[in-house]
């Protein structure tokens, strides 16, 4: 673990004294609100949440404001770090914003990196995702309580993807709520840790239900439990209890969300949340929402600001240095 954070600080130092640190006025297109081309920065692959999240969000503003034409820029690598100390580079800038999740803040919790979400402008939370946890049918684990007390007893393996994760987050408040004790594999991604577990190399995995919606229809897969507050209220997923119901008490959701650069002119900002509640009360936002099994809890300028300073607290107490 202390390897892997140091790599990580080592990286995002290195984009910064090269090139990512704030840009020169000239580089800065500012101005009370922005006029035509748009980059939408996503801080990982194509094909993940994230990414699909990016899209998702470019398009739906779009079609609230069609004199925009918002484009996606993936900067993957260092788990977000490397694409969230290029847009700490926009500063100012009314054309750039970025798809937004949990990384924001549990990289400056966990490893030293040369942002926090003080350093840039919250537009909205557009949902929550919450996570599974999954094993294989005839698994001698059958629920998350089984899974805690299995792991009191013998070794259990858990794959996670990265040790910043919202999957290792789980597991961490499954040690410290219910006292259990699993071996943790870290992967490059849920892909890999999905593969991991159908191959057998891990017994358990905590995943987004769009990563494993196909495996659990095909029966590959089985959900355990849902770290939700309450049962999603999608059919697919209905049947599946919550930790809590189960005794154990473990509820973390990571939020999707869009920022812009900091430094933003005032009228820049409000134009941006404007446009973002007008894509959230459209048909597009909720075709989004569902086809990804989000939550739609939404949050907007101030408020998103308060949920941010909130979890900030909860990730530096769970994965902090």
């Amino acid at each position: 673990m202390r390897a892997h954070r140091t790599a990580l600080a080592a990286l995002t130092t290195a984009l910064v004294a090269t090139g990512c640190a704030p840009v020169t006025a000239d580089d800065v297109q500012g101005g009370p609100r922005p006029v035509g081309e748009v980059t939408m920065v996503v801080p990982f692959g194509a094909g993940g949440g994230s990414d699909i999240a990016g899209r998702a969000m470019a398009a739906g503003l779009t079609a609230a404001d069609p004199t925009l034409s918002i484009t996606v820029d993936n900067r993957e690598g260092g788990q977000g770090a490397v694409g969230y100390s290029y847009f700490l580079g926009k500063r100012g800038s009314t054309h750039h914003l970025l798809a937004t999740e949990t990384s924001l803040l549990s990289l400056p919790a966990g490893i030293d990196v040369a942002f926090s979400h003080r350093d840039f402008t919250p537009i909205a939370k557009v949902g929550e995702d919450y996570t599974l946890l999954v094993a294989r049918p005839g698994s001698p684990i059958t629920s998350c309580a089984d899974a805690v007390e299995q792991s009191k007893q013998r070794r259990v393996l858990a794959g996670i993807s990265g040790a910043l994760g919202p999957d290792a987050v789980v597991f961490t408040l499954m040690q410290r709520r219910a006292g259990a004790d699993f071996d943790r594999v870290p992967y490059q991604s849920g892909s890999e840790t999905m593969a991991a577990v159908l191959g057998g190399h891990v017994e358990l995995a905590s995943l987004n239900p769009s990563e494993v919606i196909g495996q659990l229809r095909s029966g590959r897969l089985t959900a355990l439990c849902a770290f939700a507050p309450q049962r999603y209220h999608y059919p697919e997923l209905a049947h599946i209890p919550t930790a809590a119901e189960q005794g154990v008490p473990v509820s973390f959701a990571q939020f999707r969300g869009v920022i812009a650069p900091g430094g933003l002119d005032p009228r820049a900002r409000q134009y941006w949340i404007d446009l973002a509640r007008r894509y959230a009360a459209s048909p597009a936002y909720t075709d989004y929402v569902e086809s990804e099994y989000l939550q739609p809890v939404t949050a907007f300028g101030d408020e998103f600001t308060a949920y941010l300073r909130d979890n900030q607290r909860l990730l530096a107490d769970v994965v902090g240095r």
